[in-house]
């Protein structure tokens, strides 16, 4: 299945954005506004996030997908502070490299990264044990 019109515009808007580097300003607003500093670029809070963890119950032995990861916010975070592992699909690559770095340089438990569709995960069913899907439109 190829990618429709409005995905290719999507990937190439957002992978130039995710592509830009680290801005002292948009971290500040990141962390006054959401409370935390995740290269978020959707509205879920450091609130939200927790109270997903809890409603999920994620710990260690679960595998959390987030579908439309971007640059990680909010799967690393719950990858972070549940133990639980993580899989981040997207469709541009840039976020999931800037998502990927991340999860290098603090250990996060990343068990992979897909460039794909929501329309269409390249999953098996019943793969994870909690999905996630904040701040994206299919």
């Amino acid at each position: 299945m190829g990618s429709s019109k409005e995905e290719l515009k999507s990937r190439a808007a957002f992978g130039e954005t995710y592509g830009r580097g680290p801005s002292a300003l948009l971290d500040e607003m990141e962390r006054r506004v959401l409370g935390g500093v995740w290269g978020a670029n959707g509205y879920t809070t450091v609130a939200e996030a927790d109270r997903l963890a809890k409603e999920l119950s994620l710990g260690p032995a679960d595998h959390l997908l987030d579908v439309g990861s971007g640059r990680g916010w909010p799967g690393l975070y719950l990858a972070k502070t549940t133990g639980c592992r993580l899989t981040m699909t997207d469709l541009p690559f840039e976020g999931l490299r800037v998502a990927l770095d991340r999860a290098a340089l603090e250990e996060i438990d990343v068990t992979g990264a897909s460039v794909a569709s929501a329309k269409a995960l390249p999953f098996a069913a019943r793969s994870f044990e909690a999905i996630v899907h904040t701040d994206v439109l299919c």
